[in-house]
């Protein structure tokens, strides 16, 4: 492809990875493709790059899988999370970023560490509609601090003990809405450009086939199996809230 340069390539790559994570596992996407694609490319275009693919994921996996969706989950998940939202960006804006990311880093990683223990398999069956208010609350509020909206979704998921296929495509239904809005959040305040369009544009191709390659491997997922794939994406998470906490 003409004028395909090295950092183009590089995006492509980061994409197709970021992609592949997201639609096996049902999260995590922004945890490989921000920081990575942060390594080459401005924070103002690795960002909206991020969310931009975010959307294109989630749309297309809803589309292909929309009767998994727990229709009523998603909608309570949406609701709350916007109450969240608010307090989030004042966290932003007032808290101490080290510390907690260092709070958020340890309780995340402590539960899923606890959650892979067999200890815990009797007490995570719950579909309390207080673990879902909560668990969207939560999403809200890392999300306006941080948008790391995944981990409580992650973790009411297995409370539930969703499928796979639930799991992956009900946390789609949440982060379309949830991607979109910070996508337009991105264009209103100027940072849509036409580098960004680009590299979008050429990204396509490997999300479409991340998406698909990364169906399959959900599908081959089941059980516990699944669940444990999950607690360790969430463990590596936590640690890297952790390690973030502690350079700063």
């Amino acid at each position: 492809m003409a004028g395909l340069d090295t950092t183009a390539c590089y995006v492509i790559g980061v994409v197709l990875v970021a992609t592949l994570v997201r639609s096996t596992v049902g999260f995590g996407e922004a945890l490989v493709g921000v920081p990575l694609l942060a390594l080459r490319l401005p924070i103002t275009v690795a960002a909206p790059i991020a969310v931009a693919v975010s959307v294109i994921i989630a749309g297309l996996i809803v589309v292909q899988d929309w009767r998994e969706i727990e229709r009523a989950s998603a909608t309570w998940l949406i609701v709350s999370s916007m109450l969240g939202i608010p307090l989030g960006l004042m966290l932003l804006t007032l808290g101490s970023d080290a510390v907690v990311r260092m709070i958020l880093g340890l309780v995340i990683a402590g539960f899923s560490l606890y959650s892979l223990s067999s200890a815990s398999r009797r007490f995570v069956r719950s579909n309390d509609r207080r673990w879902l208010l909560c668990a969207g609350f939560c999403s809200g509020v890392l999300g306006g601090a941080y948008g790391m909206n995944g981990p409580p979704l992650a973790i009411y998921g297995t409370l539930r003990r969703w499928s796979p296929q639930q799991f992956r495509a009900t946390l789609q239904a949440y982060f379309l809405l949830a991607s979109m809005a910070g996508l337009i959040g991105y264009v209103a305040v100027g940072l849509w450009s036409r580098e960004l369009t680009r590299y979008l544009l050429l990204s396509l191709p490997g999300v479409c086939v991340g998406v698909l390659v990364g169906r399959m491997f959900n599908r081959r997922l089941r059980g516990e199996r699944f669940f444990n794939v999950v607690y360790a994406a969430l463990v590596a998470i936590g640690a890297v809230l952790v390690a973030q906490a502690v350079r700063a």
